[in-house]
């Protein structure tokens, strides 16, 4: 068996998982936090496989969070991972591209697992109440189809947070009195849950998967979706002057000359966010991505100032004209700077002169 990494969303089974092929390899297993655990809990459970090793039995090192490990304590992993001391399963909520390091996950095979589906948690908060041993099953407890399909809505894929609110509603409602169940209600779950589990890390990858949906449905004219992608956003708790900066980026970058007006809208929307934050400022925004996405586009000047940029890059010595330099001194006016200038205010229609370096002369950006 290879080692490997779950990369999924909370609540999707990663600890479970790893148990259960353990189990079922017949192995021994050992549980680390990467939030908790440093290098001493590390070559202890080390040592610890090392020891089983000898007895003839192979031992999973599960690490979870294994994102947080920094790159020592992530290198020191490597040695006992290629001789087989160990089969380490780790896990995380962050691409692992980005968060485990390259020679450890060149070593691991990836397994990326994803959020439940509704009708899933519904299945698990049945199995729930109708278990005797780990459940509610020696209670009677009688929980309507609405009450199980919007706990499941609201954990957002995550089965610990539907087991979780499953556990508070039943603990919230009364029992009542004589032989009648005790009955799960909508409106006592509402008020329970007054959030939704909204995935949401302001530095990993959801964050920027959103951004980038939303810009590129501006991009494409989509207002409808454009005000989706800002609604996860900002009820997920992502940063309204993230996202305003982010909407005057575009408003140059893609909206440009097309439309100047939606770069002096970006900016008055950037400062309404500044002055008066959430939640009144979620209408502005979503006013701005509204004007954004149906404004019509031109990508011109990011595309000419990108080749400006590289020619810049290019030529970083060339000299600047004589006629256009600036000429303050008796001393710049005696070497001929700013001599033959045509001021241009002082022409009648088109001048002739021109203001690139001889290298560049005849370029057109636009």
């Amino acid at each position: 068996m290879p080692s490997f990494i779950f990369w999924g969303p909370p609540g999707s089974g990663k600890t479970t998982l790893a148990r259960l092929v353990a189990k079922s390899a017949g192995m021994e297993f050992i549980q680390l936090s990467a939030v908790n655990a440093g290098l001493a809990e590390l070559r202890d459970g080390i040592q610890a496989a090392r020891v089983a090793l000898n007895s003839g039995r192979r031992t999973v090192v599960f690490i979870d969070e294994i994102h947080r490990f920094n790159k020592a304590q992530q290198d020191a992993l490597l040695p006992h991972v290629e001789n087989g001391t160990i089969i380490l399963i780790g896990a995380t909520t962050e691409n692992p591209s980005f968060a485990v390091n390259a020679a450890l996950l060149s070593r691991a095979k990836v397994f990326v697992l994803h959020g439940l589906a509704d009708e899933d948690i519904v299945r698990l908060l049945e199995r729930a109440l109708s278990d005797k041993e780990r459940g509610y099953g020696s209670l009677d407890i009688e929980a309507p189809k609405q009450v199980l399909e919007a706990m499941a809505q609201t954990a957002g894929g995550d089965a610990r947070s539907a087991l979780n609110a499953l556990e508070s509603l039943v603990q919230a409602t009364p029992v009542p009195k004589g032989k009648k169940p005790r009955v799960l209600d909508i409106q006592l779950f509402k008020k329970l849950m007054q959030r939704v589990n909204m995935h949401f890390d302001k530095t990993g990858e959801w964050h920027y998967n959103a951004i980038s949906a939303l810009h590129k449905s501006m991009r494409g004219s989509d207002a409808t979706a454009s005000l989706y992608w800002l609604a996860r956003m900002l009820e997920a708790g992502d940063d309204p002057i993230y996202v305003a900066r982010r909407l005057v980026r575009f408003a140059a970058e893609d909206v440009g000359l097309a439309d100047p007006q939606a770069l002096i809208l970006a900016v008055a929307v950037q400062t309404a966010c500044q002055n008066i934050g959430m939640p009144e400022c979620e209408v502005h925004l979503a006013e701005l991505a509204a004007y954004l996405a149906r404004a019509p586009k031109s990508i011109e000047v990011y595309r000419a100032y990108g080749e400006a940029k590289a020619d810049a890059q290019a030529t970083p010595n060339e000299p600047i004209p004589i006629h256009l330099r600036n000429a303050p001194t008796k001393l710049m006016k005696e070497l001929g700077y700013g001599k033959d200038y045509k001021y241009n205010p002082a022409f009648e229609g088109p001048v002739d002169q021109t203001y690139l370096p001889d290298k560049l002369h005849g370029k057109k950006y636009l």
